[in-house]
């Protein structure tokens, strides 16, 4: 079997759209959650998002080809780029054929049905744009950056909600380890921050309310917490065989050793009250890892900031690794993703390992009694990191896990 290497990552997040700044804010603490200034808030209860600010698409892709593409395959495409240049690849040397994508959406393009669906109703259906559809689909990020890289092999789209960048890197993964490819383009992008879906999440209760201060309304494992924030964005990493990078002397940030994917069969939304699913998908990432618990040195929580989440996942985790680990979450500086989430968060962890740096998880200022693990509060630590694990649940009870190590 062969080993699998990432080889180069990029990002297009709250914290800034490059894998650089995005680094130094999450270190530093620092909050990419503000109020929505994008549309007209007054009439609902929550007011903040994690916004991507500073993003041209029409001067990075040109107008023509910006306007035929929604907001999150502008991300994807964008993050793509980004992680294929810093990987060094060069691309007429690949063996198309064993070179493919695996990025996936959770809602795809929401903002672009939205708009056309008001034309529709103003204007008539002679107005609806022809491109709806396929800029629409959620598989459309894929296959946006499978055409401008000329991508060959195996191309997807998982769709596992929140769970959508680990799915993708884990199952990208054992594509490669069982021989099935030699580099695939992996992770996860979302622009789903629009009036409909705050409407909908903010009716179920589920977003923050602490519209006074948005950079302290993302709060997990906070007994003050309230809710999640929507986020938006895209995080893409390169997977190579370990043998296809060596033979180019390429750059290594970090192994890819296990990967676990379970159902928690309970619930269309919210997770098991004890985290079953959770502990079985981190359970399987070790077991496949080969490597045991107490060989973890540092874990990526989901962590949303709502109650029984953050709950759940601390009760999976004691159960797995008792209480001692320490624990981050990036979401209370980035807030929640969703389908782009965990890709973003894998980028975090291999950049953790290779600079022995552990976030912080911010906003912790009174915890929630029930949720006792170390989760390196408000400060960044430094720590002999080797391997990370990272979590990742979406709706309908989708978990996936991933295993990163420090290359050896």
């Amino acid at each position: 079997m062969e080993r699998v290497v990432i080889t180069g990552m990029g990002v297009v997040s709250p914290l800034g759209n490059e894998v650089g700044a995005f680094w130094d804010r999450l270190v530093r603490g620092e909050s990419g959650i503000t109020l929505i200034d994008t549309f007209d808030t007054s009439r609902h209860k929550s007011k903040i998002a994690g916004l991507v600010r500073d993003f041209d698409a029409e001067a990075r892709f040109g107008r023509k080809e910006a306007r035929r593409m929604d907001r999150f395959g502008q991300f994807a495409l964008a993050a793509a780029e980004q992680a294929l240049a810093d990987s060094g690849l060069e691309l007429g040397r690949i063996d198309r054929e064993r070179f493919g994508v695996y990025v996936g959406s959770g809602i795809g393009g929401l903002q672009t049905l939205l708009e056309q669906s008001s034309l529709l109703g103003e204007r008539g259906p002679d107005r609806v744009s022809p491109t709806l559809v396929p800029m629409m689909i959620s598989n459309m990020a894929a296959a946006l950056i499978s055409m401008k890289f000329g991508a060959l092999g195996p191309t997807m789209s998982p769709v596992t909600a929140c769970s959508i960048g680990n799915t993708a890197v884990g199952e990208a993964f054992r594509l490669i380890r069982f021989g099935g490819a030699d580099v695939i383009i992996a992770g996860g992008a979302e622009a789903a921050v629009t009036e409909l879906s705050l409407a909908s999440f903010g009716n179920a209760t589920a977003l923050s309310t602490r519209n006074d201060d948005p950079a302290r309304a993302s709060r997990p494992f906070d007994a003050g917490r309230d809710g999640f924030v929507m986020a938006e964005g895209a995080g893409i990493v390169i997977l190579e065989s370990l043998s296809h990078a060596l033979r180019r002397n390429a750059r290594i940030y970090a192994e890819v050793t296990g990967y676990g994917a379970s159902s928690d069969a309970y619930h269309i939304v919210a997770t098991h009250p004890e985290g079953i699913g959770a502990y079985q998908a981190m359970k399987q990432a070790l077991q496949e890892a080969g490597i045991r618990p107490g060989d973890v040195d540092v874990i990526s929580a989901h962590a949303t900031s709502t109650e029984v989440g953050d709950r759940s996942e601390t009760l999976a985790i004691k159960r797995l690794f008792g209480d001692k680990i320490p624990v981050t979450a990036n979401k209370s500086m980035t807030g929640h993703l969703l389908g782009a989430a965990s890709a973003v968060e894998a980028v975090a962890l291999a950049k953790s390992l290779q600079e022995g740096i552990i976030p912080p998880t911010i906003n912790l200022e009174r915890q929630d009694p029930e949720c006792d693990l170390d989760y390196v509060p408000n400060q960044a630590r430094r720590a002999e990191l080797n391997i990370g694990i990272s979590n990742s649940f979406g709706f309908g009870g989708h978990n996936a896990v991933i295993v990163l190590q420090k290359y050896q």
